[in-house]
């Protein structure tokens, strides 16, 4: 028999019942849309531009493939990949207001035929079996609800041969820089958050929610047990990011 599944999780350092978190997580990001671009550069020093790079070259969708790029957010991911070959691209995301900007922004920027925006849940996709070569999902699995399921649908979605991949925050494998990450992360941001974007709590709540996030084991555990294969994961900057991959076979 499967365990029961529990009545609260966890959002942030807070625990939540389960059925509020979806609602409070898309409070956090109807509030940062309008700037959230500008505060991933501050809260990385620009460096998730890098990580989201080798992340769209891990991937490498070709033109005869089609990509589904989970939790897209304001689309990074999603125009990377386009201007890097990409066949198709499907932009999903849970929140209208973040895939509002994204789609303002590939207007901007010419990218938006090839791309279809999707306003979905990640954990009920409303596409077909087998019908994607490529899922990914940068930064987006920790602010879901119930991970197994995203993970499992994932699967569902990919054509055998297919592959998952998943950039997220993980932990860090380095003491000296887990200790300035700490005072970055707890001290700094929500500093940040509230002269920026005026919103401290959104900014805390995204630091609390990276270390409430599976470890690089534990997350691989996950991924096997949603029937993924070959499962494996690289670090980026000393365990502060890690690309996590499993392949449908």
């Amino acid at each position: 028999m499967s365990p029961p599944i529990p009545d609260s999780t966890d959002f942030g350092f807070r625990d939540v019942p389960r059925a509020e978190k979806s609602r409070l997580v898309r409070q956090v990001f109807e509030s940062v849309a309008p700037r959230y671009d500008v505060m991933n550069d501050l809260m990385s020093l620009g460096i998730h531009r890098v990580w989201k790079r080798i992340f769209v070259n891990a991937i490498a969708a070709s033109p005869r493939e089609a990509l589904l790029d989970i939790a897209g957010g304001t689309g990074d991911i999603a125009f990377l990949a386009r201007e890097r070959g990409a066949g198709r691209v499907i932009l999903s995301d849970v929140n209208p207001a973040m895939l509002e900007v994204a789609q303002g922004r590939a207007l901007e920027r010419g990218l938006a035929e090839g791309i279809t925006f999707l306003c979905a849940d990640a954990e009920r996709l409303p596409l077909p079996d087998r019908s994607v070569e490529k899922v990914s999902i940068a930064f987006g699995l920790r602010n879901c609800t119930d991970k197994d399921a995203v993970l499992r649908e994932a699967r569902r979605v990919l054509r055998p041969g297919g592959r998952f991949h998943c950039l997220e925050f993980s932990r860090v494998e380095i003491d000296a820089l887990a200790r300035a990450y700490d005072l970055w992360s707890f001290g700094v941001l929500p500093r940040l958050g509230a002269r920026v974007a005026t919103d401290a709590e959104s900014y805390r709540y995204l630091a609390e929610s990276i270390r409430m996030f599976p470890d690089q084991e534990a997350l691989a555990g996950m991924m096997r047990e949603a029937g993924l294969e070959r499962v494996a994961h690289r670090n980026l900057s000393g365990g502060i990011v890690a690309i996590h991959t499993g392949w449908r076979l």
